[in-house]
């Protein structure tokens, strides 16, 4: 999270293009295409960007910055919920969303979308809550906590603190954090200190609570053994929503099967109600026909047994068996 006043959209957009290549690049790599990463950073510069078509839904930064004080005031969840999903300025957005396309893709990957996005909504409500829980305190029991408690903030990088320590959370190996090598279980703690020496404007409770949300998750998914509920929701959501593409996709796949005619054309011995299917050329006929349309083989009276008047039509291609019957009925 980053505090400052609004500048979205009022700046040169030339890192966009950048960011909108880079993630192009990386989902053209993959063989499978994390869905809800991508959903987040659509959202995120959507939002960002906010076109014309979007401004009857949207509301203004000014009615979703993340302040403790308005919050608990007018109890106000717009801001506790939406703030992560704005930013300050184009750079600001961008190093949230590079951040968000290594980690999602990462996490999405080896744990699923659906336990992905129940992650990520529970670290949402995770790293708000004990950031709003921290200024109250500080508020409460220290007189330097007024300034974090009515201070704006917005951005995606609370989460992004959650996702980094669930990330590196059984990790024993080392890595680089803006050139200093730590051990990767400690590399959110070292770029929370790293960036409030840097970038002065970042908010130092939105990151802090990040992290203490994503110890907290691990903590909790734990000591749960069971199958997580809001994994489940919406794994089932999205069934529901595939249900109505598959039965399309299978309706065009019926289409594909059939051929132009009263009859088709396959290797299946059971027929169709009404038709009988011929045995040299396995087309469905009807039960009005004493013989067969494509190639002339008569019907006997045996209840299925089929008898040949062409000693040859079992042995012609396909296209000749066509070709015919267009001649037949042309």
């Amino acid at each position: 999270m980053e505090r400052g006043r609004w500048s979205g959209g009022a700046l040169s957009r030339g890192m966009l293009p950048l960011l909108a290549l880079h993630a192009v690049n990386e989902y053209y790599r993959l063989p499978w295409k994390p869905p809800v990463t991508a959903g987040l950073l659509a959202a995120n510069t959507l939002i960002y960007l906010r076109p014309s078509f979007l401004d009857s839904f949207l509301p203004f930064v000014d009615e979703v910055w993340f302040n403790p004080h308005l919050i608990l005031k007018n109890r106000d969840m717009k801001r506790f919920f939406l703030s992560v999903f704005y930013h300050v300025d184009e750079s600001h957005l961008v190093y949230n969303m590079m951040s968000l396309l290594w980690k999602g893709i990462q996490l999405e990957t080896s744990m699923g979308s659906s336990e992905f996005g129940s992650m990520v909504v529970a670290l949402l409500g995770l790293s708000q809550g004990i950031t709003l829980l921290l200024a109250k305190s500080l508020l409460i029991f220290f007189d330097y906590g007024r300034p974090y408690y009515y201070e704006y903030a917005v951005g995606f990088s609370g989460i992004l603190f959650a996702m980094k320590v669930v990330l590196n959370s059984r990790s024993d190996n080392f890595t680089n954090v803006h050139g200093l090598i730590v051990p990767a279980r400690y590399a959110a703690w070292a770029e929370l200190v790293l960036i409030q020496m840097f970038v002065p404007r970042a908010s130092f409770l939105g990151h802090l609570g990040g992290i203490l949300a994503g110890i907290l998750y691990l903590k909790l998914k734990g000591l749960y053994s069971g199958p997580d509920p809001l994994a489940t929701i919406i794994r089932e959501l999205t069934g529901l929503f595939r249900l109505p593409l598959k039965l399309i996709r299978n309706m065009f796949r019926l289409r594909r099967q059939r051929i132009s005619g009263r009859g088709t054309v396959g290797s299946e011995r059971r027929s169709l109600s009404g038709t009988w299917r011929c045995p040299a050329c396995t087309y469905d006929n009807s039960d009005w026909l004493r013989n067969c349309e494509m190639c002339g083989t008569s019907r006997s009276n045996n209840d299925g047994v089929l008898r040949q008047t062409s000693c040859h039509s079992r042995d012609l291609p396909l296209e000749e068996l066509r070709r015919r019957r267009v001649e037949r009925f042309g």
